[in-house]
């Protein structure tokens, strides 16, 4: 005789473990700190490398490019893997919905970001001419509007983790989610607008969003 199971018991067949959950949240803790890390540890070493002239996403260039770029997409599908633990900690919470689906399009961003390289720029690597090139490259558009999503992805991503954080009644976190936010807006603004050391701001402001959601993922893994 064929049983019949209920829904509350299949339900509860494919509820995720608490050990799935806890090593996707590993990955979203590794996944934006390990980029951070990777790129400065080039932005130190690359000879003609000035944080200050050149952004981060000018080491995809060169014989060394190959590491950034693949900095780029490692980063990318960890973020993406790691979003899914966000959503399983988040869900059924202000903001459980939106803010894993942003951390999963930043990372989508990165990984298009280092599919598509953009144009040697000002003197970066060796033996390229100062300044911006007169005219762009189809891959340094498509580069420039990955990043584009990325960071806008990174920054909604800050500021519903801000509300979310909020409700709860965490101040604290609330307002270093609001910070982080905060800090990719200005530093891309400043770096849009033509502001001195310009990169070096967008640097800044990138790796603070990326550190804080790592933190936040890490907030989240001690649950589980």
């Amino acid at each position: 005789m064929t049983s019949v199971q209920s829904p509350a018991q299949t339900t509860a067949s494919v509820a995720p473990s608490p050990a799935s959950t806890r090593s996707l949240l590993t990955v979203a803790v590794v996944a934006q700190p390990l980029w951070a890390a990777v790129a400065l540890a080039q932005a130190a070493t690359r000879e003609g490398y000035d944080i200050t002239r050149h952004p981060l996403s000018a080491l995809s260039n060169g014989s060394l490019g190959w590491i950034q770029i693949t900095d780029f997409v490692l980063a990318g599908l960890l973020t993406v893997v790691g979003s899914v633990g966000l959503r399983r900690a988040l869900r059924g919470t202000p903001g459980g919905t939106w803010a894993p689906r942003l951390v999963r399009i930043s990372g989508i961003g990165m990984i298009a970001a280092g599919a598509f390289v953009m144009d040697p720029v000002d003197g970066f690597p060796v033996g390229t001419p100062d300044g911006t090139p007169a005219a762009l490259s189809w891959q340094s558009y498509a580069h420039f509007a990955a990043g584009s999503v990325t960071f806008t992805a990174l920054i909604a991503a800050c500021y519903v983790m801000g509300h979310h954080f909020g409700r709860a009644g965490q101040r604290g976190r609330a307002v270093g989610s609001r910070v982080a936010g905060t800090a990719l807006l200005l530093g891309n603004g400043w770096a849009m607008s033509g502001g001195t050391a310009g990169t070096l701001t967008l640097a800044v402001g990138v790796i603070t969003a990326m550190i804080w959601l790592s933190v936040v993922a890490g907030q989240y893994r001690r649950g589980f």
